[in-house]
């Protein structure tokens, strides 16, 4: 008899299909001078409380901190196992302030825009003697713990609580580049922790379901885990939410983006019924999308909530360049729906809307998102937007969010080499200020003059974290842990393992070593891993594809 069954009065549960681990702080960051024994929180064992418990950390008396780094960011929060208080009340109250950077949890509420925003990353705790004490769950990497009480209070252990999807890595991707083969494994691991009840967009804030950026986190989950319900779960949650007439998330893009997402799911699981379950609100987003352009072909979109990246916000003319391109691909692949669900009437109005759309190009006006966008659209070539758009400034006007659709565009350009270099300078340049999972938004500029996020103050540097940041995310209400930054990903697995998914059981496979002298990897389908080796040997490479049973593969 399952537990349930004992328990006939309590409404049904929501299941949890996550696990929790407990991991161990690697180093003692700093310490106040009343702090004794702090390097005992670094040994390995049980949070347990026994009462014969040795080698404690011990805080005595108002002020005594300590902050605690456990080596890579995770989503979770912690549990401090206390052995004993020392005073008359036999309680105490500590601190307990997480951090995505060593300054951020060193730095208290309110200062450089620190905050609770979605998930609490400091609290008061009380405590006693012979006792385990959990925090609620954010997203971290370091804790600083504060006494505030007089007295003594004995640590036996400070355990990160790790709380994770149980997921198999079924994809892979290494290269001749070490480099680039940590960016694929940072970007894959930031998209897992995201992975929780529903694919999140940040760990410690917005740990909400986007639309729009569920696009990038998409590919990643393919690309890495395969088909996985928590993207149907996630794209159900927003179409839920919706109010009747309103838009996806309140924005008319992330309304086209879920249409986008709605088709390329589609064609990585052939999942029929799912698709005809979406049809109401299919019917009525690209209803009102193709009503939204005008006989000149231009989008006439609602005049407030335009919104492409953060980064384009203010830049008129780009944001409506962008959302000319990417009304366009959602309507095509609208039509393609339509034709799939045998709606006639719709995939007909869908195909006048493009053909109105074709007599109007805009100019990109500066900006390499809106750039990409209308060459994935097909209404630039790739190649001209690549030389004259994308290669001039290098990755200065990139942005975490819209770096994967930068890439792809000069995959389809043919420059597999420009866009590793890209991938090297610019999210290699998080992993080079210490970042284990890529952040929300990253300027190229900002490392310039700025002190790591493992790091404590020195010199005259500025603070990355709690000094950079914009628009939402100034200070340290900037996210270092955020889906949308993991594009290298997928875009090493499609363009340079060369995997490109067209339908349920259908692939081409065409790797593009660019400057990489060897390259292997694997990539996840429902009939198991397509697993790819290539070498170059002269000018060009050497491949070994082995395909499992059930996957075709067009020349």
């Amino acid at each position: 008899m399952k537990v349930n069954d004992r328990m006939p009065d309590v409404l049904s549960p929501e299941k949890d299909d996550r696990i929790r681990e407990y991991l161990t702080p690697c180093r003692v960051v700093e310490k106040s001078t009343n702090v004794f024994d702090a390097d005992d929180l670094l040994i390995e064992r049980t949070g347990q409380v026994t009462l014969g418990d040795t080698e404690l950390c011990v805080l005595r008396g108002p002020g005594a901190y300590v902050l605690l780094d456990f080596g890579v960011e995770f989503s979770g929060g912690v549990k401090i196992s206390v052995s004993n208080v020392r005073n008359d009340a036999h309680r105490a109250d500590i601190r307990v302030r997480f951090g995505e950077s060593a300054m951020e949890a060193l730095t208290p509420l309110g200062e450089k825009n620190a905050t609770n925003d979605h998930a609490n990353r400091e609290m008061i705790m009380n405590v006693g003697p012979l006792s385990s004490n959990e925090t609620n769950e954010s997203g971290l990497r370091f804790v600083y713990i504060e006494m505030l009480s007089e007295g003594d209070v004995a640590i036996k252990t400070v355990h990160g609580v790790f709380v994770h999807r149980d997921l198999e890595w079924r994809g892979d991707f290494e290269c001749s580049d070490g480099r680039l083969n940590k960016i694929w494994n940072t970007a894959a691991y930031t998209v897992f922790l995201n992975m929780q009840n529903y694919l999140w967009d940040g760990i410690k804030r917005d740990r909400l379901v986007w639309a729009g950026d569920l696009n990038t986190e998409i590919r990643t989950v393919l690309a890495v885990f395969g088909e996985n319900d928590i993207v149907k779960r996630s794209l159900d949650l927003v179409r839920d939410t919706t109010p009747e007439g309103g838009w996806i998330n309140n924005i008319s893009s992330y309304s086209m983006w879920w249409i986008i997402n709605q088709y390329e799911w589609y064609v990585a699981s052939g999942d029929k019924a799912y698709l005809a379950a979406q049809r109401e609100t299919l019917h009525d987003i690209l209803n009102r999308l193709v009503s939204s352009v005008g006989d000149d072909g231009r989008e006439e979109l609602m005049r407030t909530g335009r919104f492409l990246d953060w980064q384009s916000s203010s830049n008129v003319r780009a944001v409506h360049a962008g959302l000319q391109a990417l009304l366009k691909i959602s309507i095509e692949y609208g039509a393609k729906l339509c034709d799939l669900l045998g709606d006639d009437i719709l995939e007909q109005k869908c195909l006048d809307c493009l053909r109105r759309m074709a007599r109007y190009v805009p100019s990109p006006a500066g900006s390499k998102q809106a750039a990409a966008l209308l060459a994935l659209s097909g209404m630039r070539s790739a190649e001209d937007i690549n030389t004259n758009a994308l290669t001039p400034g290098g990755v200065h006007g990139y942005s975490t969010f819209f770096g994967y659709y930068i890439l792809k565009t000069k995959g389809e350009a043919g420059d597999i080499a420009g866009a590793l270099d890209d991938i090297r300078e610019y999210w290699g340049g998080m992993l080079d200020m210490g970042a284990t999972t890529f952040w929300e938004d990253f300027d190229i500029d900002w490392p310039k003059g700025s002190f790591r996020i493992d790091e404590l103050p020195r010199g005259h540097l500025r603070d990355i974290h709690g000094d950079r940041g914009d628009y939402c995310y100034k200070g340290f209400r900037h996210s270092l842990c955020h889906g949308w930054a993991s594009g290298p990903c997928p875009f090493l697995s499609e363009y340079v393992l060369g995997v490109r998914q067209l339908s349920h059981d259908t692939f081409k496979i065409d790797p593009i070593l660019g400057d990489l002298e060897w390259m292997r990897g694997k990539y996840p389908t429902a009939f198991g891993e397509i697993e790819i080796e290539a070498e170059m040997r002269g000018y060009r490479p050497a491949v070994k594809v082995k395909v499992p049973k059930g996957v075709k593969i067009k020349k």
